[in-house]
């Protein structure tokens, strides 16, 4: 829900945050507000729960914490209030799930492609008080996927369309391990790919439809698009993911569906520099991603789809400190050193991992219903 006030700013949080006990769960300000430098206000949270930092609200749920709670920011200027928006915290019960087998598909990009997160998934479902998990995908550590391990279907460079489009690699010579045809499609003799997810099911889940699938996908999607052709970007967006989405509902009709919001990057320019010199800013990237997740919020808000439900991916990321660093020379002539952040979209370890949390955190939610 969000109020807006005489100057706002933009500010965005999702329906839900989903916690649960013995994994901490963030709320990052900067991730939540579209603003060059969100050191220029305060933020000031009011909830039941949690610790509100400088730059964070944080919480590490016990047991006796299990419910609902409501969250709100206020965030103010020199002149006062400027923004206030509220959610929701729901912290799913420890044993949601418990006794279940279950087959769980992850689908995304290069960040899924990294398997961290889905090794972090992996790793917390792993305990007592859980499901017996069995990942999908064609892809896993190494590009190959472990039976009975880290599974998954995420590739490089790839968007919403791309699971819907790509018949052939795009290179004619030595492709990337990432170049492939979409595993989601049948491709005939003329080349023309149709979506047969029944197919990929019994290539890689036993014939069986997932219980679980999830999309973490969107930084391809608007990477490099600009404020004058952005909003046709996030409208062909909407296109890919209905006919993608659409054809999981079918082939997969009880299946739990998570979309994941799109992820910030990294809380420095140096880290757009360092991979893409003059060809990209933080500030566009961060207008895009915000937009897109305002488009996501409002489309996926009101789904009438009773298990599709959003992945609040964004707010748990620490943009400043789990991303990717490297030590250098001040300058040339100076050898003192200094570190900066040095990729613009791909998290260190540290920074996969809450994401992983994040999903953990949603799935109990879902299993807890």
């Amino acid at each position: 829900m969000l109020f807006f006030l005489p100057n706002p700013v933009s500010l965005q949080l999702p329906e839900v945050v989903y916690a649960v006990p013995g994994v901490e769960i963030n709320v990052y300000f900067d991730n939540i507000v579209l603003v060059p430098n969100p050191d220029a206000y305060v933020f000031d949270v009011t909830c039941a729960k949690g610790r509100n930092d400088a730059k964070r609200w944080r919480f590490l749920p016990k047991p006796e914490d299990v419910g609902e709670y409501k969250w709100q920011v206020s965030v103010y200027d020199l002149k006062g209030l400027v923004a206030q928006a509220e959610t929701r915290i729901v912290v799913a019960k420890p044993d949601a799930g418990k006794g279940r087998s279950l087959s769980v598909l992850i689908v995304g990009d290069s960040l899924t492609n990294a398997g961290v997160y889905p090794a972090r998934v992996f790793e917390l479902m792993a305990g007592d008080d859980n499901p017996a998990i069995t990942m999908a995908g064609s892809n896993g550590p190494g590009y190959k996927p472990q039976p009975g391990g880290v599974a998954h279907e995420g590739w490089g460079g790839w968007a919403w369309n791309t699971f819907i489009s790509k018949t052939k690699p795009y290179a004619k010579e030595n492709p990337s391990p990432a170049d492939i045809p979409s595993r989601f499609l049948v491709v005939d003799d003329q080349g023309k790919g149709t979506i047969d997810l029944h197919n990929y099911f019994k290539l890689y889940n036993h014939g069986n439809p997932p219980d679980i699938v999830t999309f973490q996908l969107g930084v391809n999607d608007v990477f490099g698009a600009k404020d004058d052709n952005l909003d046709a970007r996030i409208a062909d967006i909407h296109v890919a993911a209905d006919i993608l989405l659409a054809a999981f509902r079918q082939a997969a009709p009880n299946a739990i569906i998570g979309v994941g919001l799109v992820t910030p990057g990294a809380g420095s320019q140096d880290a757009f520099g360092a991979n893409y010199a003059c060809g990209q800013t933080r500030w566009q990237y961060k207008k895009n991603q915000h937009r897109l997740n305002q488009a996501m919020l409002q489309k996926f808000g009101q789904s009438a789809d009773p298990l599709l439900s959003l992945i609040p991916t964004h707010v748990n990321l620490d943009c400043d400190n789990n991303f990717p660093k490297a030590t250098e020379p001040v300058n040339v002539g100076n050898d003192a050193l200094i570190t900066r952040l040095s990729n613009g979209v791909h998290p260190a370890p540290a920074g996969y991992r809450q994401i992983g949390d994040t999903f953990y955190a949603w799935m109990k939610a879902q299993l807890g219903r």
